[in-house]
């Protein structure tokens, strides 16, 4: 038989079959891979797309991570606190995202860069329970002239982010808007007014050279005139507890070795902020400006923001556990 001999029938037949039946194989594949690549297959119903509460962006579980993939905020230090508890996730997030859903904290960042110009005004006395003391003060500043107040107004603002990220609502007692104060009564009734979970009064001592460290301030018990602790000092100590460690934990910082004998906590009666709070809330001295070496951290932007950090898992510690 010659080359250019035609087939057989049946022959003809079973390539044509063979040559479809390819075509069908090659469609139907590729039909397949273009379906599995749109999410809507492969598994059960919702395979391929994220599962509630977690990320598409990043894949890390919602309640954790870094709330739908928002940046973190600039100077936002990697590291973790040595604690395994309280914030999970995004390093910079004082704790799981959505944690603090509901919780109302107030922050009251200490003195106002505007009170050196209202002497008379906040030298005003007000009641404090068992005392009389000044509506406010001026505060202190580094040898440079970095002042408390603008040191408190930027941690506190830090901290109202990583709070707000966390969930929580975050009431001020000032935002450096107003002419002075507000007086020291005012500041306490501000929380109490807002019903608040966990209150912090943020400062920076002026104590003398060689005395470094952070201490927090623990309301004692108070019950004179106004003025009635009783509620509050129980939850206030485990507040300033859970705040020191998470504090000393993102900063690096020691307790102070001035105040507090090793254990960065200090109980006093005389603070008008405490003693007419009913809600629970410290004070945190967050170091020394008058001591260099603790002066260089506090006007670091980015120990700034260790700082917020540590005050935020603190309070989220004391909030969520």
């Amino acid at each position: 038989m010659s080359n250019g001999s035609t087939l057989p029938p049946h022959r003809r037949l079973r390539g044509t079959l063979l040559v479809i039946a390819a075509v069908v194989v090659v469609v139907g594949l590729g039909g397949w891979l273009v379906w599995r690549s749109s999410g809507d297959g492969g598994g059960p119903p919702g395979a391929g797309q994220p599962a509630p509460g977690r990320s598409a962006e990043n894949g890390t579980d919602g309640t954790g991570g870094s709330g739908g993939g928002s940046h973190a905020p600039a100077g936002k230090d990697s590291g973790r606190g040595s604690h395994g508890h309280g914030s999970g996730g995004d390093p910079g997030k004082g704790g799981p995202h959505g944690s603090l859903k509901g919780k109302v904290v107030v922050i009251d960042p200490g003195h106002n860069p505007h009170n050196s110009d209202h002497g008379q005004e906040i030298a005003r006395q007000v009641d404090i329970g068992n005392d009389r003391k000044e509506c406010d003060t001026t505060g202190t500043s580094t040898n440079d002239g970095y002042a408390e107040a603008s040191f408190t107004l930027d941690v506190a603002r830090r901290a109202r982010t990583l709070l707000q990220d966390a969930g929580a609502e975050v009431v001020f007692t000032q935002n450096g808007d107003r002419p002075y104060g507000p007086c020291v009564d005012e500041r306490a009734a501000i929380g109490n007014k807002a019903h608040a979970d966990a209150a912090l009064s943020l400062h920076a001592d002026g104590s003398g050279a060689g005395n470094r460290g952070f201490h927090v301030i623990l309301p004692a018990r108070v019950t004179d005139g106004p003025a009635d602790t009783a509620a509050i000092v129980a939850p206030s100590k485990q507040l300033g507890k859970q705040l020191a460690g998470r504090f000393r934990a993102a900063t690096g910082s020691a307790p102070s070795n001035y105040i507090g004998q090793g254990t960065g906590l200090d109980v006093r009666s005389d603070l008008g902020g405490l003693n007419l709070s009913t809600v629970p809330k410290v004070f945190i001295e967050c170091g020394n400006m008058r001591d260099p070496k603790d002066a260089a951290q506090l006007t670091d932007p980015r120990w700034r923001q260790k700082a917020a950090r540590g005050i935020t898992e603190g309070i989220t510690d004391f909030l969520t556990h």
